[in-house]
C-alpha cells in the first residue's frame, strides 16, 4: 500500500481530548509512583555512624552513647559513635554535614551549633542550610552562683549591686564565647549592667577561680556546679530555664524574677546532612524518641538536672532558627568572639 505523504495525521477533537486525559493520568500514576518509591527508601541497611563533635567524656558524648544503645536496638544495626572533637564543633559538624544523605550518618548537636556561625566569619558548613534536624532530646540550665563573700541573697540585690559598683565585679566564664560567657551577655544585656569578664580555658579553672573569691559571679552548668552549693561554697541566686529543677525548687528562674522571657539553657539534640529523605528523618525521630521511653535512660537524663525535650523535626528545626537569631544578637552586640 503507498502511502500518500501529502496526508497530514489529524486528530478529532474528541479523540485528542480522550488522549490528553489519558497522558495526564499516566504522569499522575508516575509521579505518585515516585513519590511512593522516595517514601520506601530502604533504612538502615548497614550500622550507624553517630558523630559527636566533642571529645569523649562530656555531656554530649555521655548523652550520644546512652541514645545509642536502644537506638540500635531498634533499628537493628549497630550504631557507631565517633567522636570528632575539635575546633569548637566545627570539625565534626563539617564531617556531618559532607556525609551521604541517606540517615547512615547522624550527628549529636548542642546549643553551640546555633552561635558558631555568629563567633566565626568563615564556616566550611551553614548550620541551618547543610543540615536536616531530627529530634531535639534534651535540654539542660544553667545557674546563676556568686562567691559568699557577695553580699547579695537575690537577683533583685546583685542587679542593684551592679549598678552601684559599675565595671567592679568581675564574672568568670569557660572561654571567650562559651555557653557560660553567652548566657552572662545576655542577662547584662537585659539587666544593663556593667561587669568585667574574666574568660579561662574551661569550666574547671573558671570555677576553681570564682571558689577562691578571685571573680565574684559565674552562669555554671547545674550539675557541674550543685555540689558547691549544697556545700555553701558558692550560692545560688537564679536558674536559667523557663522553669525551675526539682533539684533546687526553691531556686527561682531569671524569668520570673523579673526578666520575662529569658532563658539560656543547653540543649541537645540529633541531626543529619541536608536532602536526607524525609522517611529517614522521621524513622529516626520516631526511633530515638521511643528509646528516650526506656526510663533507666530518661532517669539518667533527669537525675542529671536535664530536662527531655522531644519533639517533631519541624520543631526542631523552627527552634535552631530561633537561636541562631537570638544568639546572633547577642555576640553581635556584645562583641563576643572565639578564642
Amino acid at each position: 500500500m503507498k502511502i500518500d505523504e501529502n496526508k497530514k495525521f489529524r486528530l478529532d477533537p474528541g479523540t485528542l481530548l480522550q488522549v490528553t486525559v489519558a497522558a495526564l493520568l499516566a504522569l499522575s500514576s508516575l509521579g505518585a509512583l515516585v513519590e511512593a518509591s522516595a517514601a520506601d527508601v530502604a533504612f538502615p541497611t548497614r550500622p550507624v555512624r553517630f558523630i559527636v563533635p566533642y571529645a569523649p567524656g562530656g555531656g554530649a558524648d555521655t548523652l550520644a552513647r546512652g541514645v545509642a544503645v536502644p537506638l540500635a536496638e531498634i533499628l537493628g544495626y549497630s550504631v557507631v559513635i565517633d567522636n570528632r572533637g575539635g575546633g569548637g564543633t566545627i570539625l565534626g559538624s563539617d564531617i556531618a554535614a559532607k556525609a551521604p544523605p541517606d540517615g547512615h550518618t547522624i550527628i549529636m548537636i548542642t546549643s553551640t551549633h546555633a552561635v558558631v556561625s555568629s563567633l566565626y566569619k568563615r564556616l566550611p558548613y551553614d548550620p541551618i542550610r547543610d543540615f536536616s534536624p531530627v529530634v531535639r532530646v534534651a535540654s539542660a540550665p544553667n545557674i546563676l552562683v556568686v562567691h559568699p563573700s557577695l553580699s547579695v541573697t537575690s537577683l533583685k540585690e546583685l542587679v542593684a549591686l551592679a549598678k552601684s559598683r559599675p565595671g567592679q565585679l568581675a564574672f568568670a566564664s569557660s572561654g571567650n564565647g562559651g555557653g557560660s560567657h553567652l548566657a552572662m551577655e545576655l542577662f547584662r544585656s537585659v539587666t544593663h549592667i556593667d561587669l568585667i569578664h574574666v574568660p579561662y580555658k574551661g569550666t574547671g579553672p573558671a570555677t576553681i577561680d570564682l571558689l577562691s573569691g578571685q571573680t565574684k559571679l559565674m552562669f555554671g552548668g547545674l550539675i557541674g556546679t550543685l555540689g558547691h552549693v549544697k556545700s555553701g561554697r558558692l550560692r545560688t541566686l537564679a536558674i536559667s530555664s523557663t522553669h525551675r529543677s526539682p533539684l533546687l525548687p526553691d531556686v527561682p528562674t531569671i524569668a520570673e524574677s523579673g526578666y520575662p522571657g529569658f532563658e539560656a539553657a543547653t540543649w541537645y539534640g540529633v541531626a543529619a546532612p541536608a536532602r536526607t529523605p524525609v522517611s529517614i528523618i522521621n524513622k529516626l525521630n520516631q526511633a530515638i524518641r521511643h528509646s528516650l521511653r526506656d526510663p533507666r535512660l530518661s532517669q539518667r537524663i533527669t537525675s542529671q538536672g536535664a530536662d527531655l525535650a522531644l519533639n517533631s523535626p519541624a520543631e526542631f528545626a523552627a527552634h535552631i532558627k530561633t537561636e541562631v537569631a537570638k544568639w546572633g544578637k547577642v555576640v553581635r552586640e556584645s562583641g563576643a568572639h572565639a578564642d
